[in-house]
């Protein structure tokens, strides 16, 4: 499911991801590690940027499911951000077919929801003391 915004000047995709997430920054490695020709950046949402450069998105949208924004400024959430990854990362397209296929995406929204609503279960939290709630208030200049 995609909403557009206003289009970004950079050529890049923007992955926003929970990086206080153990799982969710170990994924983020493994898309780095595919994006042979760097047309993503990764941005944690815990980063004050992301406040001023997606004010419609709250907090809690963030923190249920990883969001892409394309360089032309549609959005994607959840399975729908992993679908578009595997049309993106040619190191992906072999896993393209499956999330393509008519009637399937209630399943990959399924699955995708189970695991990142377990994710802290899974993996744990980079800051368990919540040093990284201190961080994450403080705008970077």
């Amino acid at each position: 499911m995609a909403t557009n915004s206003e289009p970004k000047a950079s050529s890049q995709a923007v992955v926003l991801y929970d990086g206080q997430c153990r799982f969710c920054i170990g994924q983020i490695a493994n898309l780095r590690r595919l994006d042979f020709f760097h047309r993503l950046r990764f941005v944690s949402l815990h980063e004050a940027s992301v406040a001023l450069e997606y004010p419609d998105l709250s907090h809690e949208q963030l923190m249920e499911q990883m969001w892409l924004v394309t360089p032309k400024g549609d959005r994607y959430a959840g399975a729908y951000a992993l679908r578009y990854l595997t049309r993106f990362l040619p190191a992906l397209w072999p896993l393209a077919p499956a999330m393509h296929l008519p009637g399937l995406m209630p399943f990959w929204n399924w699955m995708y929801r189970s695991i990142a609503q377990r994710r802290y279960k899974i993996a744990g939290r980079e800051c368990p003391d919540g040093s990284c709630a201190l961080h994450a208030q403080t705008p970077k200049r």
